[in-house]
């Protein structure tokens, strides 16, 4: 056996076992235990007791705080893109034909390579209702300062726009690569034929860069629907828990109420909810005549 390992075909092997190993002890085997655990009713002490389907029973059919939760995840999640994705492909194309467009870019990825708690403290800092840089600065030129956070019909505007904020980099960052690999000679020939930015853009850039918009979408799309550290530290779920997404409704079961077996059912209902858009997003996709997926 040993021999063997050291030849040139169990080489291979030896060197992937580690992420074998890192895979086995920390997705597989924390998978299939939370699996087990959704089919229980645990509170973290003691021996977990079977109770079958009844957790999913209970969320499908009596939970009156999931499919409000659903709501607001699939509110901000549509929000995050309907902002974010259009703003990240505009700043995109501009910076890429900037002479700093380099600069640019480490600019607007800074937020990426910051912790996302640290990041969530500062907005808070500056949306604050009374005491909020953005309050106090509008109070000084005689403006009135919303509550934007404790406000009901602001609350969730706010949260994504931070989201938005956070994930600005990253996607100008994917944006610029797949704008990066357009080839130029095809922006030569339209402007002999006389057309201007806004038909370069249009009928030009957005065409060329629909694999790189899907896989923007997609990613952004299930980010969106399993964040929840924003809301917890920007608004803890409120008010009147018009910010509590799925992913912080899990959060609150299983860390503050220690309904462990309910909480891990929940996740299990979202991440098959995760895994059926994002199977229809790319079923609509390539029903689309996007190349590459």
């Amino acid at each position: 056996m040993t021999a063997w390992l050291l030849s040139k075909k169990g080489a291979p092997y030896v060197f992937l076992a580690p992420v074998f190993a890192f895979g086995l002890l920390f997705f597989i085997v924390p998978l299939g235990f939370s699996a087990y655990i959704s089919l229980t009713e645990w509170n973290s002490v003691g021996v977990p007791r079977w109770v079958g389907l009844a957790n999913y029973a209970y969320l499908l059919g009596h939970d009156p705080f999931l499919s409000a939760s659903l709501v607001a995840t699939f509110a901000f999640a549509f929000g995050m893109i309907a902002l974010g994705v259009p703003v990240a492909l505009i700043l995109a194309y501009v910076i890429s034909r900037s002479n700093l467009s380099g600069v640019w870019r480490s600019i607007f990825w800074l937020p990426m390579i910051t912790n996302l708690v640290a990041v969530a403290y500062i907005w808070k800092f500056l949306l604050a209702d009374t005491s909020g840089l953005l309050n106090r600065t509008l109070d000084m030129l005689d403006l009135p300062g919303p509550n934007w956070l404790t406000d009901p019909s602001l609350s969730m505007l706010s949260v994504v726009v931070v989201a938005v904020w956070v994930s600005l980099g990253h996607n100008i960052l994917l944006f610029a690569t797949g704008l990066n690999e357009i080839d130029e000679t095809y922006y030569e020939a339209a402007r002999i034929d006389g057309a201007d930015s806004f038909r370069l853009l249009w009928y030009m850039t957005i065409p060329l860069l629909r694999p790189t918009i899907v896989f923007v979408l997609i990613t952004n799309f299930i980010t969106a629907l399993s964040s929840f550290a924003l809301m917890l530290v920007l608004t803890e779920g409120g008010p009147a828990r018009s910010t509590t997404v799925t992913g912080l409704y899990i959060y609150e079961m299983a860390f503050s109420d220690l309904r462990l077996g309910r909480a891990s059912a929940t996740a299990y209902i979202l991440f098959v909810l995760i895994l059926l858009i994002s199977l229809v997003q790319l079923r609509i996709l390539r029903r689309g005549g996007v190349s590459g997926y």
